[in-house]
């Protein structure tokens, strides 16, 4: 048995309790006129299947050379995507990558063993104002691959299946879903979707995956008789049919879940992992610095910088 907090033999079934197992408001924080909203990891629900962060960015509007800049940074046990609505956000990593994250689109990047990135709205043609806005999520890794080789895949907006009909369009950014299946390589069985709902449409969720939740990014959306507005995230209990209803001035949201890990990660700074080992293991190697024959490179062309490791 997967391990899921959900999945409890003492749990009631039927009408004992509510379609929703769980109702997240994400935690808000204000990082200089840039608003990031962070649905997971939160106090009752660390992931939902394999998913272990979530934050909404914005929506915001950079100014010419007052946008997003992250420097470069490590991560391990995981794998990232930057999903944009609005904006676009230039991506470089250890791998060589030089690529600029735009909205529909995927890039995947797969952590493993190591990797250094940085985040950046460089952007030298930028002349006025940039709307900005998205959804930033990490993805546990299984632990037979938390020490992979790093890679890095994308897959441009025309790629992805898109499912439409009935007032509604539903996106497939990762995974597999409604009979169909994106097309970059994940390491587990999952979904990640981004629905566009018109007034009154409804959508079922998968019912083929293990673990589900759903994000409202805007509008609202009524589920079992009750309503959810903007910025809340619900997770399902397994195996129950659910079906949403956009209201009245349609809904767009964030589908995520699949299959669970096997037990719970340690999260600290940017590592997740299945041991405090591993996550003690990276932190020396960063704090050590050796970018030349070390575990962690930084990434060509972005290596002036880099955000040293928390003291704490």
């Amino acid at each position: 048995m997967s391990w899921n907090p959900a999945l409890d033999p003492d749990c009631p079934f039927g009408d004992a309790i509510d379609a929703i197992e769980t109702v997240i408001i994400p935690r808000a924080r204000d990082l200089g006129g840039f608003e990031v909203r962070r649905a997971l990891p939160a106090p009752r629900r660390q992931m939902v299947g394999p998913f272990i962060f979530f934050d909404q960015m914005g929506p915001a509007e950079f100014l010419p050379t007052r946008g997003m800049d992250v420097r470069p940074h490590p991560h391990i046990g995981l794998a990232t995507i930057s999903y944009l609505y609005r904006g676009r956000m230039h991506h470089r990593d250890s791998l060589g990558t030089d690529s600029w994250i735009e909205p529909g689109a995927v890039n995947w990047m797969v952590a493993g063993h190591g990797i250094t990135h940085s985040e950046r709205t460089d952007d030298a043609t930028q002349s006025g104002p940039m709307p900005f806005f998205g959804i930033q999520t990490w993805v546990a890794l299984p632990e037979d691959q938390e020490d992979a080789p790093a890679r890095f895949e994308h897959a441009p907006k025309e790629a992805l299946p898109v499912l439409e009909g009935e007032g509604k369009e539903v996106r497939l950014i990762l995974g597999s879903a409604y009979g169909d299946r994106a097309p970059v390589a994940v390491a587990s069985e999952m979904f990640y979707a981004d629905a566009l709902l018109g007034p009154g449409a409804k959508l079922p969720l998968p019912d083929d995956h293990e673990d589900r939740g759903i994000y409202v990014v805007d509008g609202a959306i009524t589920v079992a008789g009750d309503d959810y507005a903007a910025g809340r995230m619900m997770v399902f209990r397994p195996g129950d049919r659910i079906s949403v209803t956009a209201g009245a001035q349609g809904a767009r949201l964030m589908l995520l879940g699949g299959a669970t890990l096997n037990g719970p990660r340690h999260i600290w700074w940017n590592f997740v992992a299945s041991s405090k080992g591993r996550i003690d293991a990276a932190k020396e190697a960063w704090r050590a610095g050796d970018w030349a024959h070390g575990r962690f490179r930084l990434p060509p062309g972005d290596d002036a910088e880099f955000i040293p490791l928390p003291d704490r």
